[in-house]
């Protein structure tokens, strides 16, 4: 697919990071856009944006409130945006909706755990299967599943447990592996890609924490103060003379942090995507951190969970993530 002018594009997790930036990007290349989000707040100013920065006259840009982990509220964004954009076909599905969380089988409960492996892998399977109908109608499609670095990697260093969001990204690569060949046997005019990003400045780490316990304060709770403080303690930092207002800050400032000072803009990672797709690549490693990751876990794959192999690449790569 060289062009998106005229084309239908749906998007999950359209509110921020990502997800806004590609709504705008393909606005912008005249595509029509319906996206979903749990924040209704979030996808008004996505669509303000897209305003912003010019519609072209009859283009359609929908919004739809759906959380992708709940099948029933797909198919009624897939048949909302039917009417409301009047048509039974899509061109593009980008699964980009994802949160972080959950981490650990020890320190977080099992609530945690599969909300993050609900959302990350079952938003992909789910989005797939609930829009493959409409992609099948159109002329030519493209299904775009947002994977990561921990799709290949489950690890953002050795002193903070990555069970959920690793597993989930696992499982959205080998899918949407699989559905290379599946889509060449059963629906040849169906391409895929897998995106896998590296650190990317997003507000995924505040909103993930919003959408684990389900409200819109920014304050933590007494329960995330104690796994801030077990989280930070396995980083080797000291927590001992640390009061909870203190861990009340430092949460602040790794949110801030990953939006603010990552190597590679939600902007940035958005034109690569979109052009990935125009390239019909079916993996898209996104940032130059994510292209030598990907280097040295095949280098040396028995090492990859070592100290020292984290320590190198985060040196080389610039990461202070944790």
């Amino acid at each position: 697919m060289k062009d998106f002018a005229g084309r239908i594009a749906v998007i999950t997790g359209g509110g921020t990071g990502m997800g806004r930036e590609l709504a705008r990007q393909l606005v912008a290349e005249g595509c029509n856009v319906a996206m979903c989000d749990v924040s209704t707040e979030a996808m008004a100013e996505t669509k303000r944006l897209c305003g912003a920065d010019g519609v072209p006259q009859g283009l359609r840009v929908t919004t739809h409130v759906a959380d992708v982990s709940i099948e029933a509220q797909l198919q009624r964004f897939r048949d909302e945006l039917a009417e409301q954009q009047a048509t039974d076909k899509i061109h593009l599905l980008f699964n980009n909706a994802g949160i972080g969380g959950g981490g650990s089988l020890f320190s977080n409960s099992r609530e945690q755990w599969e909300r993050t492996f609900n959302i990350c892998w079952g938003g992909v399977y789910l989005g797939v299967r609930t829009f493959l109908p409409m992609l099948l109608k159109a002329d030519e499609a493209h299904i775009v599943n947002t994977s990561s670095v921990n799709g290949f990697w489950a690890s953002v260093g050795m002193g903070v447990s990555h069970t959920a969001y690793s597993a989930a990204k696992f499982a959205v690569k080998g899918f949407t592996e699989a559905l290379i060949n599946d889509l060449r046997l059963n629906a040849p005019h169906i391409k895929c890609s897998v995106v896998m990003p590296g650190h990317i400045g997003t507000s995924i780490v505040s909103n993930s924490r919003k959408v684990q316990s389900g409200g819109e304060s920014d304050e933590l709770s007494d329960t995330e103060i104690a796994q801030a403080r077990q989280r930070m303690k396995g980083m080797g930092i000291d927590v001992a003379a640390m009061s909870d207002t203190d861990i009340q800050n430092a949460a602040r400032e790794r949110a801030r942090s990953f939006l603010e000072d990552a190597p590679t803009s939600a902007a940035q990672a958005a034109k690569i995507i979109l052009d990935g797709v125009k390239a019909e690549q079916w993996r898209i490693l996104v940032g130059e951190d994510a292209k030598l990751l990907d280097m040295r876990v095949r280098q040396s794959p028995e090492q990859a969970y070592e100290p020292e192999f984290f320590q190198r690449f985060a040196q080389e790569a610039g990461w202070k993530l944790g």
